[in-house]
This record gives C-alpha cells, sequence and structure tokens, in this order.
C-alpha cells in the first residue's frame, strides 16, 4: 500500500500501533470443539449489562439445547439458554471470566445434544414486522459480544425520537492477538451480510457500514465482492490502530460524527454491533437458534495448539484446554479477552460466556512487565488517549486519594482501553489506577 493511500484511510484521532501478534491463528480456520459426555456446563445467570436473570430450571430436570434455563423481566436484561442436553445437577454461587460472583446453573452433558422442539428455521423472515424480529433477537438472549454485553435487542430498538441512520459491523478487530472476528469475516461471510440487512431492515433508510482494518486485506475484498449487489452497504478500509474497535472511535472513523459525554451513539444517528453478534443475529432470526455457542481464539506462547474455536456457551476453559491438547509449558499469565483490556486469570475453572473472545496463555518472555519508573511529563499519555484525557494527572489524584479531582478531570469518562499504559515510557499503571478509582467511585454512588 502505498504512503499516500494510508493517509487516505479513515480513522479517529490518538491511539497506538502494538504489535498485531495475530500471526500464530489469522489463518487457522474455525474448528468445532464439543464438550465430552459428563462434562460440567457452567451458566452465569449474569452474562450481560443489566438485571441479572433468574434460573427457570431447578436441579434433577432434564434440559435440551437451546432451552432458556435462566430469564428475568427487567428491561435490560438476556435470558440464558443451555448449549448441551443434559441434567442440572445444582444451582450455585459461580466464579465467572471477569472476576465477579453470580449465580450459575450446573448442567452435566449427556452427549446426546437433543435440541429444543421449539427452535425452527423462519424461511419467511423477510415479512416479520420489526416487533417479531426484535422479539426474536431478544427471546435468542444475544448480546453485544464485542466485550460490554449489552442486550442487542434494545440497542436495536431505539426510542422513536432517535433516527438511525447508519448500522456499523465493528469488524476492526484491533487488540492485539485476536483474530476470531476475522476467521467470522471470511468463513460466515454470507451469514454477516444476511445479519446486516435484518438490522438495516429495522431502520428504514439507513446505510451499513462494515468497518475493517487493512491488515486483513483478504476480508476486505471477499467483502466488497459480496457487497456488491447490494448499494446501502459499504466495506470501509480502516487504518489499523488500537482502539478502532471502540464504539465512539469506530463511529468518529466511519461517519465523522462524534458521540458527546453522557450521549449514546443512537444520539448521533448509529448503532454498532459487533461481527459475531451480527451472525449471531441471523442465527436467530433465520434459523430460530438462540445464543448457545461463540467463537474464540487461544493463543499465546504457552498453547500447544493456538486456534480459533467454535465452542458451546458454559464449557470451562479446562475442558476446552483439555479439548485442544493443553499447554506447551506451564503459562505465566491467562488472560480472558485482549492483552489490552482482558481480565487475568488465576484459574481455568470458569466458564466460557457470551462476551468471551479470546484466552491468552503467556510464557515469562511474553508477559514480562518492567517496573514503574517516575512519571517524566512527556505527554505521550495526553497525545495518545483516544478520550482527550490526562490519565497522568487522573494518577496523580488516585495517589493523593482525590477521588473528587478525579471526577473533576473526566476519570469517569475513561473506558480503560489501555493506550496510556502502553504508550507511556516510566510504564506506570495509569489504566490499572484509574480502573481502580472509577470501580471506587461508582460504588460509593450506588451506595
Amino acid at each position: 500500500m502505498a504512503l499516500l493511500d494510508v493517509f487516505r484511510l479513515h480513522t479517529f484521532i490518538g491511539g497506538v500501533h502494538p504489535h498485531t501478534e495475530k500471526e500464530r491463528t489469522n489463518s487457522k480456520p474455525i474448528e468445532v470443539i464439543l464438550p465430552k459426555l459428563g462434562a460440567e456446563l457452567i451458566y452465569p445467570c449474569s452474562q450481560h449489562i443489566g438485571a441479572p436473570c433468574e434460573p427457570l430450571a431447578a436441579p434433577g430436570d432434564r434440559v435440551l439445547a437451546g432451552q432458556k434455563i435462566a430469564g428475568s423481566d427487567a428491561f435490560v436484561s438476556a435470558p440464558v439458554h443451555a448449549s448441551v442436553s443434559g441434567v442440572v445437577k445444582e444451582i450455585r454461587d459461580i466464579l465467572t471470566p471477569s472476576g465477579t460472583r453470580c449465580k450459575g446453573i450446573v448442567v452435566e452433558n449427556d452427549g446426546k445434544h437433543e435440541q429444543w422442539p421449539d427452535l425452527k428455521p423462519n424461511p419467511d423472515f423477510r415479512s416479520f414486522s420489526k416487533e417479531q424480529i426484535i422479539g426474536l433477537i431478544k427471546e435468542a438472549g444475544i448480546v453485544g459480544m464485542g466485550g460490554a454485553g449489552f442486550p442487542t435487542h434494545i440497542k436495536l430498538n431505539p426510542p422513536p425520537d432517535k433516527k438511525i441512520e447508519y448500522c456499523i459491523v465493528n469488524a476492526a478487530e484491533c487488540e492485539p492477538y485476536l483474530t476470531n472476528d476475522h476467521r467470522l469475516l471470511l468463513e460466515e461471510t454470507d451469514r454477516l451480510i444476511t445479519g446486516l440487512r435484518i438490522i438495516l431492515s429495522l431502520h428504514p433508510g439507513s446505510k451499513g457500514i462494515i468497518g475493517i482494518e487493512t491488515n486483513k486485506m483478504d476480508a476486505i475484498d471477499i467483502l466488497k465482492k459480496k457487497c456488491r449487489d447490494f448499494p446501502d452497504i459499504t466495506v470501509m478500509e480502516l487504518m489499523p490502530k488500537y482502539p478502532q474497535g471502540s464504539e465512539k472511535q469506530l463511529i468518529y472513523a466511519c461517519t465523522g460524527r462524534e458521540v458527546r459525554s453522557g450521549t449514546l451513539p443512537a444520539d448521533s444517528g448509529c448503532v454498532v454491533n459487533n461481527v459475531d453478534t451480527v451472525v449471531a443475529v441471523e442465527r436467530a432470526v433465520v434459523r430460530g437458534r438462540p445464543l448457545m455457542r461463540r467463537v474464540v481464539t487461544v493463543t499465546g506462547g504457552a498453547v500447544k495448539r493456538p486456534g480459533n474455536y467454535k465452542v458451546r456457551l458454559g464449557m470451562t476453559y479446562r475442558d476446552l484446554m483439555d479439548a485442544i491438547d493443553g499447554f506447551a509449558e506451564e503459562p505465566v499469565k491467562m488472560i480472558s479477552g485482549g492483552p489490552m483490556m482482558g481480565v487475568s486469570m488465576f484459574t481455568l475453572d470458569v466458564p466460557i460466556v457470551k462476551t468471551s473472545s479470546a484466552f491468552l496463555c503467556f510464557t515469562e518472555e511474553e508477559a514480562v512487565i518492567p517496573p514503574e519508573r517516575n512519571c517524566i511529563r512527556c505527554g505521550k499519555c495526553v497525545s495518545q488517549c483516544p478520550m482527550y484525557l490526562m490519565p497522568y494527572m487522573l494518577n496523580q489524584s488516585v495517589i493523593r486519594g482525590d477521588l473528587d479531582a478525579f471526577c473533576a478531570d473526566g476519570g469517569l469518562e475513561c473506558m480503560e482501553c489501555g493506550t496510556c499504559s502502553y504508550s507511556c515510557p516510566a510504564k506506570r499503571h495509569l489504566a490499572q489506577s484509574i480502573r481502580a478509582a472509577k470501580r471506587e467511585v461508582l460504588a460509593k454512588r450506588k451506595k
């Protein structure tokens, strides 16, 4: 690509260019992994932003794949479905990949994979009303699978005064190591396009944009070819940069519109959905199937067989690693999600949930963290912050314990992308300190 073409690529202000580290898995086709007979699958009743669900099955009940086993009447919530057939062993407090605890349903897989009889395809889905499509998405339990976990049926159905003009597919996949969306773009292209067209049908007159970074030219080429017959869909080439896939930054890169503080993307006439979420919409509306699986990138120097794996929700990371031949060496650090925004894990005995995008297992060389040194006031964290904050000042406020100053300087606006920590030559733990302060402030407000 010529230098002039690079400057023509769409992007946002700020951000960094970390090594992508995608070479181990970006050419590995998605491999289906099924739970073993007798394996215990764990379904947290809270896998989304909003009210947690309550169990709809009791210990001793036999459940079928696709059966709703937890639900809520709350407005912001999403039901949970069994991904295998089997018997409910217990309902207990469980640990989630995010490090929180919630009520969970444990199902022992009987190996029969019997499906809930109400799961039927919808060949006439094009005649469905907006309300019917939203209802199918809601009943399928679909949430944002890029990390946030916001219920999709709410995102796609904003208030009447919010006119949606752009339906954006977040195909940037800017986090290092992650390649699950890249593989979906290549292997389930038609389903992605159908899912986007379903979303566009909910907002008459809107335009579809698939925003994808140019380090995935094979996916760009196939998408442009497949979208030739759809004038309302644009495949937009984005500059490879982190955090390009963040909602506000992606909207700016694709449309030039800013999502102002305190507002939602819908206020700017946009709605953004992750690649796997859009594919799940197609699966729910066209094939009548709820969210029971997701694609997870498993990689890192400690992994014996890195790849992209389609796994049933509820499987533990331990069962997944056993199925793919385990570790090449004992990992020094394990992360659920990407290296920039993921959560460190201390055990494999936690379930894969709707928002689990990756599992990274690092060797000692990969996991080394340089010692923290004094801030040299270089301003890199300021110039590269995509939210236009001053991370070094927020860090100072946290060290002093001055949460009022932290809030006054916009600390709660931080999206915890880690750009500041990555760019800091003194290796200050900026993002970590800001994240901890945000949790403390929000906990006090909740009280």
